[in-house]
């Protein structure tokens, strides 16, 4: 399957109210899907996104895994849980910025209780629309890619690398992408020289965004 085009965020924005009610009618459309049938069957909740209509700031990662299945939101596991200290670390909350996965759903895994899988080119070229058009109601200022899979989906492009890539300023339809690690890589790879590289990621998007930062702030993971 082709990837779909980029969305045209051209045109005015919406007001709020126009947003929730876009939103909202979004995410019933996203919940009624059955396009990835064994995905449809094996789900327990449709995860669609959730935070400020009105953000600067677009958070995207890859999928929900088996907690945020459970729960209906994304982001809600110990990966999650990082994610919520870095946008503290920031000077925001949950509740300051938009996050969304490329798909809605948490990819099957026939036989396995547990684990993850990453989404195939053909689930994500089917699911990234409603991604799309999240981006194209929030208007975000600058959004930010967690993972490769994230960075894959919204570029259009397979086999993309976020170790290459992060700490660069990407496009997305005319607003800057930053692609970073997904916060479980970090769980994985719990170095201060990883954690630096992240935290500078979300430096630069403090500065993109206009936000003012503390030398406190931006000495963090310099030393142990």
């Amino acid at each position: 399957m082709e990837p779909p085009a980029r969305p045209a965020l051209d045109g005015p924005a919406l007001d709020r109210a126009s947003k929730v009610a876009a939103l909202a009618a979004l995410q019933a459309k996203a919940k009624a899907c059955v396009q990835c049938a064994a995905i449809a069957r094996a789900r327990t909740s449709v995860v669609f996104g959730m935070g400020d209509p009105d953000a600067a700031l677009m958070l995207v990662g890859e999928a929900p895994g088996r907690d945020e299945d459970q729960q209906g939101e994304p982001f809600v596991g110990a990966a999650g849980q990082l994610l919520t200290k870095i946008l503290v670390a920031m000077g925001l909350g949950r509740d300051h910025v938009y996050i969304a996965n490329v798909l809605k759903c948490r990819p099957d895994t026939p036989g396995e209780s547990f684990g993850n899988r990453k989404p195939t080119a053909d689930e994500m070229a089917t699911c990234i629309p409603f991604l799309f058009e999240q981006v194209r109601i929030v208007r975000p200022r600058v959004i930010v890619a967690l993972g490769g899979t994230a960075l894959e989906g919204l570029l259009g492009q397979q086999k993309l690398s976020v170790t290459r890539m992060r700490g660069r300023w990407a496009d997305f339809a005319g607003v800057p992408l930053m692609p970073t690690y997904h916060p479980s890589y970090l769980l994985r790879q719990d170095t201060l020289a990883t954690k630096r590289e992240v935290w500078e990621d979300m430096l630069a998007v403090m500065d993109k965004l206009g936000m003012a930062t503390s030398a406190k702030q931006r000495a963090y993971f310099t030393k142990a």
